[in-house]
């Protein structure tokens, strides 16, 4: 089976490239000693394949005789860049559903394993977050573009299922963190950002750090790694078009995490918190049930094992 990873080289992608690498091996030594067809990985790069560009999409899928599509190539970011670029985000994310979408149906692909947002539920879902309250509002404002974009994937996923029996797949992770990841202050996800930031300040010797909204809003974080794990899965084990939450099980809020990463990075200065900028959605935190039982999915790094991994790379990183 050829199977064609985009966003291979992003942040979650190069987490799920190890992941399936390491694994086909072992298949591939069972498969070949069956005379079936191996695993094989491809992973180009954005240059090598956009997938805004549909032509070049199902001309890539055609010649390299791809079998199944893991879909993780995607504009997302932290609060700051979704205000910035809320069309950007829309469109793009938009139109490379649509492409993966029409490509593995005119290409009668075996499977398709679409990735959404958490950011797709409606802005006061009750905690924990079940599959079935995807439907029951509008999402929070800030991500809302992406978070609609993204729900594509699963509004497509379903129809193709239903109409042709396409064996597509959505997957609805949380929110990720750890190696890879992209650090810079204005753009990243909420964990990058304040890891760099406590860095800088103990390093510059700061009196203190200042922090997006007021620390009250939760999320619950899960470690790229486990993520991929829970990907790989449900690629083998899932054929269903109901949605499937993939997290940790676990709210912290961000004052929580403050605290954590303060300890971990020994900054000693104080924490502001500038409640003029949002706190986005109020509480995250998903019902992972379904996962379990579905392809026996259940994170395995706890929060304060991943952040330590995630600061260590970023330090060997400078």
């Amino acid at each position: 089976m050829n199977i064609l990873l985009t966003g291979a080289h992003g942040f979650l992608g190069h987490h799920l490239v190890y992941k399936i690498a390491s694994e086909i091996d072992k298949i591939n030594e069972v498969k070949n000693y069956e005379g079936t067809k191996p695993y094989q990985l491809f992973t180009p790069r954005s240059y090598e394949l956009d997938c805004l560009k549909h032509t070049e999409l199902y001309h890539y899928c055609h010649y390299k005789n791809i079998d199944a599509i893991i879909h993780l190539a995607a504009e997302c970011g932290g609060i700051g860049i979704n205000q910035r670029k809320p069309a950007d985000f829309f469109l793009n994310n938009a139109q490379m559903s649509l492409n993966v979408l029409k490509i593995s149906h005119e290409l009668k692909l075996d499977k398709l394993v679409t990735i959404g947002t958490v950011c797709s539920y409606p802005k006061h879902t009750p905690v924990p977050f079940k599959e079935e309250d995807l439907w029951n509002g509008y999402p929070e404002e800030t991500n809302a573009p992406y978070g609609l974009a993204k729900k594509n994937l699963l509004v497509g996923a379903q129809a193709f299922s239903q109409q042709y029996g396409s064996n597509f797949i959505h997957l609805i992770p949380v929110n990720m963190y750890g190696e890879y990841d992209h650090f810079s202050l204005e753009d990243s996800h909420v964990i990058p950002a304040m890891l760099r930031k406590f860095h800088e300040a103990k390093e510059a010797q700061a009196p203190s750090v200042t922090l997006w909204g007021d620390g009250s809003a939760s999320r619950e974080f899960l470690y790229a790694g486990d993520c991929a794990d829970a990907i790989w899965k449900a690629f083998l084990n899932y054929d269903k078009s109901d949605p499937i939450n993939i997290g940790a099980a676990k709210e912290t809020t961000i004052k929580e995490l403050a605290e954590t990463i303060q300890s971990l990075i020994a900054f000693e200065g104080e924490i502001i918190w500038d409640s003029s900028k949002p706190n986005g959605q109020p509480r995250r935190c998903l019902d992972t049930s379904k996962a379990k039982t579905a392809f026996n999915f259940e994170a395995q790094t706890t929060l304060e094992e991943g952040l330590k991994r995630t600061y260590d790379w970023y330090i060997n990183e400078q």
